[in-house]
């Protein structure tokens, strides 16, 4: 945990803890420590409103060398802010004040989606294992999605949702679906997640891929 208040680290801390999770509390900003930490973390939780290096600058750094989770912890509840925080890497946007019980739920759904994905090598072409999208091919394996055989610079979420849709194809997914596929919460869920998070993918993979479905949610459509 990235946080720079010790009451909100203090009470956080008590209560993961007694939801059986080791937490180890770490100043604002870890600098070079960052890989050290990081090898001994299933998960991040990082405060976006730090003083020296912002929570954006830290995931940014962190998503630079691994794919952990990470979860930004934040009082900040505009879509700016959120959308800078996926775009900096960021898996999961969560706003203070929040139940232990809920952010426990959350860093449970980040881990379990690290624990059931596969890495494989990245083959140049659609083979078995991936799907030909169009002008794109989304390889399940090697959890990477390709144009003209070169990967996209995807986050982990957005490798999620092309993966989602690669299951999905031509079918709508409401914002709920989503929300329970990807990022695998329900009830817990926000749907602004979603619509940044296509948002953003949309700016990687071409608009005309991700149509809106007005009031129901979102269809991949693999056009050339």
């Amino acid at each position: 945990m990235i946080e720079d208040d010790p009451h909100i680290v203090e009470a956080l801390q008590m209560s993961l803890e007694r939801l059986d999770h080791t937490v180890r509390a770490e100043p604002a900003d870890p600098g070079v420590r960052l890989p050290g930490l990081l090898d001994a973390a299933d998960v991040v939780i990082l405060d976006i409103g730090l003083p020296g290096a912002d929570g954006f600058s830290i995931c940014r750094s962190i998503r630079a060398i691994s794919d952990i989770p990470i979860i930004m912890l934040t009082a900040r509840s505009d879509d700016i802010d959120m959308v800078a925080g996926l775009e900096a890497g960021a898996d999961d946007y969560v706003v203070k004040p929040v139940s232990p019980r809920v952010l426990d739920a959350r860093i449970k759904a980040n881990v379990r989606r690290v624990a059931s994905a596969t890495v494989g090598p990245p083959p140049s072409t659609a083979t078995p294992g991936s799907v030909a999208l169009g002008d794109l091919i989304v390889d399940r394996g090697a959890a990477q999605v390709r144009r003209d055989g070169e990967p996209l610079p995807l986050s982990p979420t957005e490798t999620r949702l092309m993966l989602t849709f690669a299951d999905h194809v031509g079918q709508v997914l409401s914002r709920d679906q989503l929300l329970e596929l990807v990022w695998d919460q329900s009830y817990l869920g926000d749907s602004r997640l979603v619509d940044n998070a296509i948002q953003r993918l949309r700016t990687k993979i071409g608009d005309h891929h991700i149509e809106t479905v007005r009031g129901f949610g979102y269809r991949f459509a693999p056009c050339e």
